[in-house]
């Protein structure tokens, strides 16, 4: 395992690098920069004030340069300054990934827990008004648009019933702390966290069913039932264990989109992530903001992979140890 985990990483640190390349090039790509920005919202746009502009920022180097330079820094988890919020990008990124971390692995324990539950259920019920039921909710969340979900959500929990609080992260001015603090950021937290597990919740579901009724048509499974165990157990001991591979599989792949998906949910319920500051960074141009904010998203996705290799391989030892 040490030596897998060893492999998997230096993988890990060569795609990074190409991505933080990749990100780095169509970012200048762009029309414009953020010096012209600048210098258009102070009122000052002539041509010595945009190259004062650019020497600030290292902006008239060249772009291999630049390129050398941001690598050299991104090494040191230095990802520069953030010149429209005054402030470095690391401390910025570091301020609001917890809510991010907090809805992301929220939102996929939802999806996951339920998705599995639901497929099983509904494999276990093959044919009758439950199984029936159950796709065709399935089918409902993964069909209806992120965003309506999302706003109906609000409109319904929060507007009409008062349940659940619409936008933020906690009470403003409330002065909570501990775990009245805690029990608050749950409170704001069930909305978002299940509008966005709802729709991978979907396909977790699918799958698992899927792959409940191919397996329970296996040998080793009919031998089970053949000892007299019970349903109950030949679901949970045998066909669950060996249906749940491809189910992991696909929720370390889906992991790192629930950081994507965070973009619109944490812009609807205003959830102060990371998402929604690349939202806001991609409006003014912030550069350093958004190249900073690539490279965590990409260093996030990447070690959901690897933990999803981790756990493959704990799930069925039968898995080799070749990188």
């Amino acid at each position: 395992m040490p030596r897998f985990i060893a492999a998997r990483l230096g993988k890990m640190a060569l795609i990074l690098i190409g991505i933080v390349i990749l990100n780095f090039a169509l970012i200048h790509a762009a029309p414009g920069d953020p010096a012209s920005v600048m210098a258009g919202e102070a009122g000052d746009a002539d041509a010595a004030f945009l190259q004062q502009l650019r020497e600030r920022f290292g902006l008239d180097k060249p772009l291999p340069i630049q390129l050398l330079t941001y690598l050299a820094n991104v090494l040191r988890l230095d990802f520069g300054y953030s010149y429209r919020q005054g402030m470095p990008v690391i401390d910025l990124i570091t301020d609001r990934l917890p809510a991010t971390l907090l809805l992301s692995g929220s939102a996929f324990l939802i999806s996951l827990v339920l998705g599995v539950a639901a497929g099983a259920l509904a494999a276990s019920r093959q044919g009758k008004v439950s199984d029936s039921v159950i796709s065709t909710l399935v089918l409902l969340f993964y069909a209806t648009p992120l965003f309506w979900l999302a706003l109906m959500a609000v409109l319904l929990f929060s507007v009409q019933l008062g349940w659940f609080p619409g936008f933020g992260y906690e009470s403003v001015g409330s002065g909570y702390s501990g775990l009245d603090r805690a029990a608050d950021i749950l409170h704001h937290l069930v909305l978002p966290a299940l509008t966005l597990g709802l729709f991978f919740m979907a396909v977790y579901a699918r799958m698992t069913r899927a792959s409940v009724l191919e397996v329970s048509r296996l040998d080793f499974v009919r031998t089970a039932r053949a000892k007299g165990l019970r349903p109950r157990a030949v679901l949970v001991r045998h066909i669950l264990r060996n249906a749940i591979l491809p189910v992991v599989t696909l929720a370390g792949l889906q992991a790192g989109q629930l950081v994507g998906g965070a973009v619109l949910i944490e812009t609807v319920f205003a959830w102060p992530g990371i998402g929604r500051l690349m939202f806001e960074a991609l409006e003014q141009r912030d550069y350093n903001l958004l190249l900073g904010i690539f490279v965590v998203s990409a260093a996030m996705v990447l070690a959901f992979n690897l933990i999803t290799d981790i756990l493959y391989r704990l799930v069925d030892p039968r898995i080799g140890a070749a990188a």
